[in-house]
């Protein structure tokens, strides 16, 4: 296997540059997710290393080996597509064998790796089927398998589930993920759908209009984000947000929304005491908004309490989203099933103080 190395990678279309001074290093057998919206350069960084994409400026090395010259079928990965690109006239062992035949390898070796990628992928009664007498999640198992007969390097995915149906994505990604952990293998995958990037990868990358914006594991993104918009981009629903006043009240601290203020806490109040008379962007998520009937708090001092009205109702079984306005901002609480609220009613909710969020409003970096 093998780890990967972009150093000041920079890539450029005439006067346009999609890709800005990318640094990432991942190691050797993980699984690492490129994430952004559509637009933010992330196709066009795993291009370049496939080497599809010519490098503008920078260094791109696998397992040591500088490839920035080096041609794509010389760089030991393999990549699969969004479109599964199979040939509808072969068989699908036929397809799966094509890549080894142009390599030349034995007919012996040939039959023992596609039985073998068969196997790991639960597609051995389909060997002499054709793409057109499959579904849609076997036809990406077919791609994929192409791609394990190979034995790689390195593994790239370029958005390979966003042609299946929600449910179909939900079994990809669990097959995916046991194929990360069954072959040990360094991947990289492209999405743009952040649920994808939460549940695969132990290494996500974020991206913003060709810049990284945080690298991080999922737990951390979501806990720590380092800006308003990985906060924003990472989580669903997503954060909510909304501006509030810093006040400094005879020495003390308050965040203002308008409707309602609380107090800061300790540990930030040196550092946020600095933005006092200006505004802020304060963000909470909306599993950590609760309705005040069912909260009993162990520390009350560390809570913010407000009032409401709901404008939209969401049962979705396990949970219920609210749609919430507090008259100034809207906002979405994920609260439990068994709640009573409805539409047009003023409920009162609060939120634990240590779970929020602020952000500069001129530079969206985190304050705290």
């Amino acid at each position: 296997m093998a780890n990967i190395i972009l150093k000041n990678v920079w890539k450029r279309y005439g006067e346009l540059d999609i890709v800005k001074d990318f640094n990432i290093e991942i190691p050797d057998k993980s699984f690492c997710i490129l994430v952004g919206p559509s637009g933010c350069g992330k196709t066009t960084t795993l291009r370049m290393v496939a080497g599809l994409e010519e490098i503008s400026e920078g260094d791109i090395y696998i397992d040591g080996l500088r490839v920035n010259d080096i041609p794509p079928k010389k760089r030991d990965i393999a990549m699969v597509f969004q479109s599964y690109a199979l040939y509808p006239h072969m068989t699908v062992y036929d397809n799966m064998a094509f890549g080894l035949k142009l390599r030349g390898y034995s007919k012996k070796e040939i039959q023992q790796r596609v039985n073998e990628a068969a196997e790991i992928l639960g597609i051995g009664h389909l060997l002499e089927r054709r793409p057109k007498q499959l579904s849609g999640g076997q036809r990406q198992r077919v791609a994929v398998g192409r791609a394990i007969v190979r034995k790689p390097k390195v593994f790239l995915f370029d958005e390979p589930l966003s042609n299946l149906d929600a449910k179909l994505r939900g079994q990809m990604r669990a097959e995916l993920k046991k194929l990360h952990e069954r072959l040990q293998s360094t991947m990289i995958y492209v999405t743009h759908d952040q649920t994808e990037a939460m549940t695969m990868g132990d290494m996500i990358c974020v991206m913003k209009e060709g810049r990284i914006q945080q690298i991080a594991g999922p737990i951390e993104l979501y806990d720590n984000p380092a800006n308003k918009f990985v906060a924003g981009f990472i989580g669903s629903p997503a954060m909510n947000f909304f501006e509030v006043e810093v006040l400094n009240k005879n020495g003390e601290i308050f965040l203002s929304e308008g409707t309602f203020e609380y107090q800061a806490p300790a540990q930030i109040k040196d550092k946020i005491g600095q933005y006092a008379g200006q505004k802020v962007t304060m963000g909470i998520r909306p599993e950590d908004i609760y309705d005040k009937l069912f909260f009993n708090p162990t520390n009350k001092s560390a809570v913010s309490s407000f009032s409401a009205t709901v404008e939209v109702v969401e049962p979705l079984g396990s949970e219920i989203y609210l749609h919430l306005n507090t008259g100034k901002n809207e906002l979405v609480a994920k609260v439990d099933s068994h709640n009573q609220a409805k539409t047009n009613q003023i409920i009162e909710l609060v939120f634990n103080i240590s779970k929020t969020h602020l952000f500069d409003n001129e530079t969206g970096a985190k304050i705290m």
